[in-house]
């Protein structure tokens, strides 16, 4: 074998490296016994490991060097991508079992937002699923959402499509991951609140950048992260560590005050409950939330975004036009949209009155997929 040919060694050829091994000696004109001789190995050792039988180990490998020239990392790293693709060989005939699993998962609407690889194999595609949610097998797979994460199946919003769920969970966190955050502070956090809260008469440019920023200045990712099909979800909360929280938003609603309303919400749950809870919130459908914290950050939510003694006094005005809910807007400094969703939540108007108040949203196509405002809803 000439140095071009050792130089052209392609890692993913499955054959032992006694294969180049052989091919050397050949072209050398040296036999096994010879090499045995030179070595100081037994010739049944060289046989061996000609054949694949016995493993080259870095020894063998210097000895090699000494008397074929080839540099023992050649050698070496022959040896570790032979038992590499062994290995990957026994996992892809473990894994095969698993494809009906794999049917299970919303694959194909995760390719579809880009947070997995299309592959035309279907045990590298199951790879590819184990490989985002960070296990090596669909057992481990159960066990970390059976279990760890038992919390987020209690709520109804998990029942819709677990799996769905699941991974619109894991991109929120992967999400996370990139976002550097100061150690949680809640005292800070509160603050950071208010701040918030005047940008909701801002446009989604303006925002969610600062959003993002002021949240991790004290300890708390946000992510904005599309839902897939049957997830049912427009907001999640859960701690990432001890010092840092995360808020998961999607649009679910497609309206900003639905949007504001799971953002604050979720914020309450981070001031007022344990770090080792976790929440899914469905959203405000009408049915009302399903246990005390859910109905407490509600009250957090409602009460952050109009104080209650102000809300009481416009509600028994009974005057809800556009021109009085913009007054009042401006007067509490909110988005005039939160004051519609408001009212039409609470039965003060119809779900149908007001709508050119509130403002749309809609993804942006985009590698970040950062929510943008369409338009106002017109009245119907």
């Amino acid at each position: 074998m000439t140095e071009s040919m050792l130089n052209q060694y392609l890692p993913d050829q499955v054959s032992p490296p006694g294969d180049t091994l052989d091919e050397l000696l050949e072209t050398r004109g040296m036999t096994q016994a010879e090499l045995a001789e030179r070595t100081g190995h037994p010739r049944k050792v060289i046989n061996e490991i000609v054949k694949g039988k016995a493993p080259l180990t870095p020894a063998t490998a210097l000895q090699l060097e000494r008397v074929l020239g080839v540099p023992a990392r050649f050698w070496n790293n022959r040896e570790m991508h032979y038992r590499e693709a062994l290995e990957r060989q026994k996992e892809r005939h473990k894994l095969h079992k698993h494809l009906p699993w794999l049917e299970e998962m919303p694959y194909r609407s995760m390719i579809k937002q880009g947070w997995i690889e299309k592959r035309d194999d279907k045990i590298d595609q199951l790879i590819e699923v184990l490989k985002f949610f960070g296990v090596v097998s669909p057992v481990q797979w159960d066990e970390h959402w059976c279990s760890a994460q038992a919390a987020f199946r209690k709520s109804p919003a998990f029942q819709a499509d677990p799996n769905a769920v699941a991974a619109w969970l894991r991109q929120g966190e992967l999400e996370a991951q990139k976002i550097y955050c100061q150690p949680y502070d809640r005292k800070a956090f509160r603050a950071v609140l208010i701040q918030v809260r005047r940008l909701t008469v801002e446009p989604p440019g303006v925002f969610q950048p600062e959003v993002v920023r002021l949240c991790s200045e004290a300890g708390v990712a946000v992510v904005f992260v599309p839902q897939l099909p049957r997830t049912r979800a427009s907001g999640a909360t859960h701690w990432l560590s001890p010092d840092k929280a995360l808020i998961q938003l999607s649009l679910r609603y497609k309206s900003a005050d639905h949007l504001w309303f799971s953002f604050f919400h979720e914020a309450g749950h981070i001031l007022n409950d344990g770090k080792r809870d976790v929440f899914i919130e469905e959203g405000r459908n009408g049915e009302g939330p399903v246990n005390e914290k859910e109905r407490k950050a509600d009250r957090f939510a409602a009460n952050f975004l109009i104080p209650p003694k102000q809300w009481a006094g416009f509600v028994e005005s009974r005057i809800f036009t556009v021109t009085s809910i913009k007054r009042f807007a401006t007067e509490v400094g909110i988005a005039p949209g939160i004051v519609v969703g408001r009212l039409q939540h609470d039965g003060h108007i119809q779900p149908s009155s007001c709508n050119s108040l509130k403002v749309r949203l809609e993804w942006v196509e985009s590698p970040e997929k950062l929510p943008a405002t369409s338009h106002s809803e017109g009245d119907t």
